[in-house]
């Protein structure tokens, strides 16, 4: 296969320097080669590029001056752009980005192994076509309801049914998704997982937790208003007292 052609949009020039580097250093590697064919500061500027082609791949940061990489995906349209592969020092949009169909989500910082297998994906990718069938259902439908959920979790990518999520609970700058029989630490808010959760029934019931009610067996009173919360486990949550009244009346329901 010929070298790839790719963008960096960055708006940090060490952040573009670091990868131009990494892309040279491919070079005589047993690796074929990257040709960086621009660079973009900001959102419109990519679009721009984007839109203009001759690109086979584009190393995207989310945090842009104008609009987001995510936006950028959106308003290239899926006949204009080749394969995206995140680069961001924020794992908090990393659910978003692989409903976005992005090849790859890499957190700063990451070393040259991790690079070098990111482009055998790529390579991967070009090879059978499959880039222009994902990308034609990512944007025919930008906001379909969630039937599954990507959690990057450690060095994997895990990708599970709602279903088989029972409750969350907020840790530091990571949340821990506790499915049945394991659990998940993701660098996510539990902002973002309230929203894409709630359409398959999911409550918050304190500051740093939600639940499904179909794992819950029993409520209790405690002192102040907050409620006791027993789950099927055995496990006992705490709800808050603000949540109290919809815990029960969802729960009863």
């Amino acid at each position: 296969m010929s070298r790839l052609r790719v963008l960096l949009v960055d708006d940090e020039p060490p952040a573009r320097r670091r990868l131009r580097a990494l892309c040279a250093s491919v070079e005589g590697s047993g690796v074929e080669g990257v040709e960086v064919v621009g660079e973009c500061d900001d959102g419109p500027a990519a679009i721009e590029r984007l839109r203009a082609g001759g690109i086979d791949l584009v190393l995207l940061d989310i945090g842009l001056p104008g609009c987001s990489g995510l936006e950028v995906v959106r308003a290239v349209g899926p006949e204009r752009l080749p394969v995206v592969v995140f680069v961001t020092a924020h794992g908090d949009h990393a659910v978003e980005a692989f409903e976005l169909c992005a090849l790859d989500y890499l957190l700063k910082p990451f070393d040259r192994a991790r690079f070098e297998a990111m482009l055998g994906r790529v390579r991967g990718r070009l090879q059978d076509g499959e880039r222009a069938r994902r990308l034609e259902r990512l944007l025919a439908q930008p906001q379909p309801p969630p039937e599954s959920l990507v959690l990057r979790a450690g060095g994997r990518t895990l990708v599970t049914d709602p279903r088989e999520i029972e409750w969350i609970e907020a840790a530091d700058n990571y949340l821990r998704v506790h499915l049945r029989g394991r659990e998940a630490l993701v660098r996510a808010t539990l902002r973002e997982f309230e929203a894409r959760l709630a359409p398959h029934g999911f409550l918050r019931i304190h500051r740093s937790l939600l639940v499904h009610p179909r794992v819950v067996r029993e409520l209790a009173p405690r002192p102040g208003g907050e409620v006791e919360v027993r789950l099927a486990d055995g496990t006992v949550l705490v709800a808050a007292r603000a949540y109290r009244r919809l815990l029960a009346e969802r729960w009863r329901s």
